[in-house]
């Protein structure tokens, strides 16, 4: 943990020394976007959240460290805690960060969860591309919230808002993170199967631009791809191929190494149970 420390150390010295705070929160999240070993990353993350937590106690409003704190929860409920409740909690802090950043930007978002969808939507619709930072971070850390309280009909009841916040970004500019919006729409469309309201070409078509504006580097498109698409429609052939494509490939590509990893092993979970399944 040495390691760990020594990097806290360096970024309160740049904040004692007046460096740029605004650039603190994305540089810690690039840094571990980047590294290639989830077990040293899973051990040290809570070292980050907690030096997040008390940068946001000093700096509570913030929007570059709200974003961090709600990308960082996010990140390390999905990628590391297996604890249903555990993960619960986390996610609803990182969705708290998340709505903070949201209203410290723009006093007219304080409201988004109050507010009816259509107007919802209307205020969306206003958003430029300066704004693109915010509604990611704002949607993946909410359809994380849902994810975890799937049990609560009141979150699951969200979904149509961040469905709106990922086509929006989708509207700016679907190229944004490696067109990670389409991955979110793609499991959207694919929560039910067709004859129970779901729109799985739909999620076929968003799961193949995220591929596709990724250029094949975000794995993690790949693999939901399969679990969420494939196995729905029960095509085997394309959920081992898609599955393949991801443990063939190398998972070093900037801003996507560490979800690259975690989504090999992820395929190889899935290949393991695919007899199984089909």
């Amino acid at each position: 943990m040495k390691q760990w420390r020594a990097v806290c150390s360096v970024a309160l010295v740049l904040i004692l020394q007046g460096c740029a705070v605004n650039r603190i929160g994305d540089n810690l999240a690039k840094g571990i976007e980047d590294n290639n070993d989830l077990v040293l990353v899973g051990e040290g993350l809570p070292s980050y959240l907690l030096m997040v937590d008390g940068l946001i106690l000093t700096w509570p409003e913030r929007t570059s460290l709200l974003r961090a704190g709600a990308d960082l929860y996010g990140a390390y409920a999905g990628l590391f805690v297996r604890e249903p409740e555990r993960a619960a909690a986390l996610n609803e802090k990182a969705l708290d960060y998340a709505m903070r950043a949201a209203c410290s930007d723009r006093s007219d978002y304080c409201e988004l969860r109050e507010m009816p969808v259509p107007e919802f939507e209307a205020l969306l619709a206003e958003a430029g591309d300066d704004d693109l930072p915010l509604l990611f971070t704002l949607g993946s850390a909410w359809a994380g919230y849902i994810q975890t309280h799937s049990d609560d009909w009141n979150a699951v009841a969200e979904l149509a808002r961040v469905r709106a916040l990922m086509e929006r970004v989708v509207a700016l500019d679907e190229g944004y993170q490696n067109g990670q919006a389409h991955m979110y729409l793609g499991v959207l469309n694919s929560l039910l199967p067709a004859s129970l309201g779901g729109q799985p070409e739909q999620a076929k078509a968003h799961f193949e631009q995220a591929v596709a504006l990724s250029q094949g580097r975000n794995l993690l498109a790949r693999v939901l791809y399969a679990e969420h698409y494939a196995r729905l429609v029960f095509d085997r052939e394309l959920h081992d191929a898609q599955l393949h494509k991801v443990l063939e490939a190398d998972p070093e590509q900037p801003g996507l190494t560490l979800q690259n990893v975690y989504a090999q092993q992820q395929a190889q979970r899935l290949l393991d149970s695919a007899d199984a399944y089909f």
